[in-house]
């Protein structure tokens, strides 16, 4: 891929995708980063101040289907007539606490339709903006392997993100016959709101990993599930 590409990365108002939008730039690439209330993401906002003219700040609510369609209207005001050559779907949910015997189908509906549908819903939105041979990388995780799983554990997370890893495939197909490449990866357990304190990797060390991966990406790769090292993740 070029050194200077276009970028567009949901959920980009803190942790991973946050941390996305920063190395990118570092690059020397042009972001789209999105955010729920774009007024409230000061750290984001403050990144756009470091990098004027290459970072655009646009609301998005992934679940929102009017959200998704005014995303759609205001995206050629933020890269012209360029198109796509990355698209992170990063925006996810994780609802904690959850119980054996307690469960809702609200708070299952929900995940599945914020780190499953949404995903599929917006790539397919955004495919007449994707270059030929652009990538899509679904921010997974392990815990939505069904493979590792040995206990039971947020399972709205799983549930959704195992349902992810076939979207993700199913795109991949898709998408194969423009040359796109559609990938799910596992960031790790990383030290975010969501991951929490006690995790294992900085959020830096987790997206230079996938980047550099991501950089890598050929054809062939198209469909697969693989970690920040590039190791691949079982089903």
């Amino acid at each position: 891929m070029t050194t200077s590409r276009h970028v567009l990365i949901t959920g980009a108002n803190r942790g991973l995708g946050l941390e996305f939008a920063r190395q990118l730039l570092a690059r020397g690439d042009h972001v789209v980063a999105t955010a729920r209330q774009p007024g409230k993401a000061g750290a984001l906002n403050a990144l756009a101040g470091e990098h004027p003219g290459r970072l655009h700040v646009l609301p998005l609510e992934v679940t929102d289907a009017r959200a998704r369609d005014e995303l759609l209207r205001e995206l050629p005001l933020a890269v012209g007539d360029a198109r796509l050559d990355l698209l992170i779907n990063n925006a996810g949910v994780l609802h904690a606490g959850e119980r054996f015997g307690h469960l809702e189908a609200e708070t299952l509906e929900h995940s599945f339709r914020t780190n499953a549908v949404a995903p599929v819903l917006l790539t397919q939105a955004l495919a007449p903006h994707l270059a030929d041979g652009a990538r899509v990388v679904n921010l997974s995780s392990r815990l939505g392997a069904i493979g590792l799983t040995t206990r039971f554990g947020t399972p709205s997370y799983a549930i959704s993100k195992a349902a992810l890893n076939m979207a993700t495939v199913q795109l991949a197909q898709a998408l194969a016959p423009r040359g796109i490449v559609a990938v799910a990866v596992s960031p790790g357990w990383v030290r975010t709101d969501m991951g929490g304190e006690h995790a294992e990797l900085t959020p830096d060390d987790a997206v230079s990993g996938l980047l550099e991966r991501i950089d890598r990406l050929a054809l062939a790769d198209t469909g697969s599930f693989f970690d920040q090292r590039g190791a691949p993740i079982p089903w």
